[in-house]
């Protein structure tokens, strides 16, 4: 499809087909396609699946539904975090975790060191199906309408972060998943490898009368960092906290519900934050990189830049990096070292683009 190649965790992926800023502005107007096959998928499942989800993610397990999804992490038993990921409940004993493609590896050593602790047979009670399940992200605010096309039952008014299974295009056990990481709207679909082709081909077909396009990782990229939403291995990792990293809403400290890291978590929330992640607009003329220096006004380095691009929505350049908690509130001013320069930027609130 004239796709530009790039090697991500180990993976040939398409950076862009038309160019960065023509498929942007399709997702943010009207329907663009993600093959996100390389994500991870994880099934547990079994009597002992729920006890195993809560204690591995930080998020309230308890709170979920069949065909419900919830955003969480998996802190790493050291104040950090494994990976941020996706829990569908599909009912009571099992659930379905999404994670990242370049975690696949990490990810699956944790769960399986703590699902062995709590008697989870590897193969039975968990098991790694990320090489058998095909992924596309249907993205934009005309994704459901023409998505409705190939499925019998409705899904246009289907509640954010819920899940369906559902024929697509005459191909069974489809899971369709309001969900997705662009803040324009639309779903993601889970199918068996061998259904992908078939499932591809018809997308494009039923997309067709409303300007559907392939995207690629450019502008999945530009999309998420102006909603704010972080990317693992950029401004959350092994050393970041989901408390600084503005997580807090996905880290729940219920009496019922004990989880890796919860007293470490409890203490750094009860003794204050050193250092938050903030999103910051460029003041002074200048594009923001990743490990660009943040700076105060003496020109002190406090902190440095973990996502940084020019949002095509906006037609201003945006970042995201950690400073001091002092210089976190909206309209602190910080400065950007770059190329030897201190340019002055502010700090605003999440998300950039309001839509």
């Amino acid at each position: 499809m004239g796709a530009r190649m790039v090697p991500f965790a180990g993976y040939n992926m398409p950076v862009q087909f038309e160019g960065l800023m023509a498929e942007h502005h399709t997702v943010r107007k009207a329907v663009g396609v993600f093959d996100v096959s390389h994500m991870g998928e994880f099934w547990v499942k079994g009597p002992k699946a729920f006890e195993f989800v809560q204690w591995v993610t930080s998020n309230d397990v308890a709170k979920l539904y069949d065909g419900k999804i919830q955003y969480s992490c998996f802190p790493n038993g050291k104040g950090g975090i494994v990976d941020d990921l996706l829990v569908y409940r599909i009912d009571e004993l099992t659930y379905l975790l999404v994670v990242n493609a370049a975690n696949i590896d990490k990810d699956w050593a944790w769960c399986l060191e703590n699902a062995q602790k709590m008697g989870l047979q590897p193969g039975k009670d968990i098991y790694n199906a990320s090489d058998e399940i095909a992924q596309l992200a249907i993205q934009g605010p005309l994704a459901l309408k023409a998505m409705q096309k190939l499925v019998k039952e409705p899904i246009e008014d289907m509640e954010y972060y819920t899940f369906k299974k559902v024929e697509f295009a005459g191909v069974k056990d489809v899971i369709l998943s309001t969900t997705g990481y662009t803040g324009s709207g639309g779903c993601e679909i889970y199918m068996a490898n061998k259904d992908a082709e078939t499932i591809f081909k018809a997308v494009f077909e039923a997309g067709a009368e409303f300007g559907i396009k392939p995207i690629g990782l450019g502008a999945r990229d530009t999309l998420r960092l102006e909603m704010g939403f972080c990317l693992y291995g950029n401004d959350i990792n092994d050393t970041t906290s989901p408390l600084e990293a503005g997580l807090g809403w996905i880290t729940k400290f219920t009496p019922e519900k004990d989880f890796v890291d919860k007293e470490f978590m409890l203490k750094q929330k009860e003794a204050g934050l050193n250092r938050k992640l903030i999103g910051f607009e460029m003041i002074d003329k200048g594009i923001p990189r990743q490990h660009y220096p943040i700076c105060d006004a003496q020109g002190i380095e406090i902190g440095e830049v973990t996502s940084g691009t020019m949002a095509p929505s906006l037609n201003i350049p945006i970042g995201m990096g950690y400073v001091p908690t002092a210089l976190s509130k909206p309209d602190s001013e910080i400065f950007i070292s770059i190329r030897g320069k201190l340019l002055k930027a502010k700090v605003v609130k999440f998300p950039f683009y309001k839509g």
